[in-house]
């Protein structure tokens, strides 16, 4: 018999991996599988059923069941949580099946024939933990994340303008030290959380770099002598987040053309999408890997922005949906300054917006769609230049700082929905929340006869009158 649905035994499982029998000399063969899955998300092993599939069954189901929970306790250290249950097919074998749970006590060893090693999961396959990978489990085991550790710079010695000018002009409100305590930045005893150092204007935190190329052509095959521009930054991530955008804006042209009423803008590259995929590359990115950088690479037909380490569940992104991802969360503490500071949400919808930032372009077709690829060392967001390879009918081109338009009566309609929302809404987070430029929102707004700003500064607001 040919299993034509092994989710039907498996149950709830989405990892599983299947042996024909129960190899009692050979325990590592099988119990890396178990560390694995209690090492990452779980999972379930089916003792019975061929590599192809092919239902074979287990002669003696109860002994081998027995020693397999045997083996676990002796060869697993600790011992991960786990179940075993048996399923009989329309023919009468029976398959043992042993279901494994996500630990919480990582990381979950396999003990025996001379070595210790911990194993995770990346795609379907059952791999020896790296030494960075080592260290995230045992910061799981702990119930904490590299960003929350304390580390050894003293808060006294460095300083958090950048921040604390950010934090003003997004809120209104001033950023007194005491916030650096209750927003995780600072410990009791003055010291600086790897956060916090990653925040300080002079960041000690060695890895914390942003490269920046434009390269001439395709590739990279050139090397040093094909890049038109390059740039490497060091400092606070909000630095880099600034510094990476303006290189973007310097590097990138946009097209327009005219219209009977308007003027229709055409950027290479949108600022919506690049401005999530590099705040997501600094907020998500594996800061226990301190030999590598996050990498902004433009070339004629494409961007890149990559960051070191996968994903967090070791799953592969073009595998995936990235609409239905759901949001896991790397570095917490630093997600949540970004999320005060405006730039990204709680709610993890960075792919979502990265892709539909390009849908509402007037060059946008299906092979113009951003895209993602990962493996267990890295992310990489790929977003095309929309204007590469399109018919030259328009040969105007000015900067891409150039604010970039949406359709006008889009724009009008977005703009008065968000101050019927906030009417306090500076020009700035609606700039953000439309993807656009804040000189765009305030060339806009003069245009628009029905909305004005009542006040003045923080304690002003908008009013939206009926056209009559």
């Amino acid at each position: 018999m040919v299993v034509t649905n092994i989710k039907d035994i498996i149950g709830e499982a989405t990892e599983y991996d299947k042996k024909r029998a129960l190899e009692e000399k050979k325990p590592k063969s099988w119990c890396k599988s178990v560390s694995a899955f209690a090492n990452t998300f779980g999972g379930a092993l089916i003792f019975g059923i061929s590599d192809d599939d092919q239902v074979v069954g287990l002669e003696d189901h109860k002994g081998d069941a027995d020693k397999i929970s045997e083996t676990i306790k002796t060869r697993l250290d600790p011992i991960p949580e786990f179940k075993l249950r048996f399923h009989k097919t329309e023919d009468g074998k029976v398959l043992v099946i042993l279901d494994v749970y996500k630990g919480d006590e990582t990381p979950y060893y396999y003990s025996g024939d001379g070595v210790l090693e911990a194993y995770v999961r990346v795609g379907n396959e059952s791999v020896k933990a790296t030494a960075i990978e080592l260290k995230r489990l045992v910061l799981r085991g702990k119930n904490t994340t590299y960003d929350s550790q304390n580390s050894t710079y003293k808060v006294e010695d460095y300083a958090f303008s950048k921040l604390k000018e950010r934090y003003k002009k997004w809120t209104g409100n001033s950023f007194d030290d005491k916030d650096l305590i209750s927003f995780g930045l600072v410990n009791e005893q003055g010291e600086l959380t790897n956060a916090g150092a990653l925040l300080a204007d002079e960041s000690p935190i060695f890895c914390s770099r942003l490269f920046c190329t434009r390269w001439n052509g395709l590739n990279k095959s050139g090397g040093a002598l094909d890049a038109l521009d390059d740039a490497e930054h060091s400092g606070s991530v909000i630095s880099l987040i600034e510094n990476g955008e303006a290189f973007i804006k310097r590097n990138c042209k946009m097209k327009w053309r005219k219209t009977a009423n308007s003027r229709e803008e055409m950027p290479e590259y949108v600022e919506r999408s690049y401005h999530e995929a590099l705040v997501n590359a600094l907020a998500h990115r594996d800061y226990l890997v301190n030999g590598s950088e996050v990498h902004i690479d433009i070339y004629d037909d494409r961007m890149e922005i990559y960051s070191p380490g996968g994903m967090p569940d070791g799953s592969m992104i073009q595998d995936r949906d990235p609409l239905t991802v759901p949001s896991t969360r790397r570095n917490p503490v630093l997600a949540d300054i970004f999320n005060r500071l405006g730039y990204m949400e709680r709610k993890g919808s960075g792919f979502g917006k990265i892709i539909s930032g390009y849908e509402f372009q007037i060059n946008y077709s299906e092979n113009k769609r951003p895209s993602f690829r990962s493996d267990r060392y890295q992310f990489t967001v790929v977003m095309p230049n929309l204007n590469y390879d399109v018919p030259q009918y328009v040969p105007q081109y000015v900067p891409q700082d150039v604010p970039q338009d949406v359709p006008q009566d889009k724009l009008d309609v977005q703009i008065i929905d968000l101050i019927h929302k906030d009417n306090k809404i500076s020009t700035e987070k609606i700039a953000i929340a439309l993807g656009v430029s804040s000189k765009t929102i305030k060339r806009h707004i003069k245009e628009m006869n029905n909305v004005i700003y009542v006040g003045s500064g923080f304690s002003g607001h908008w009013e939206i009158k009926d056209n009559e």
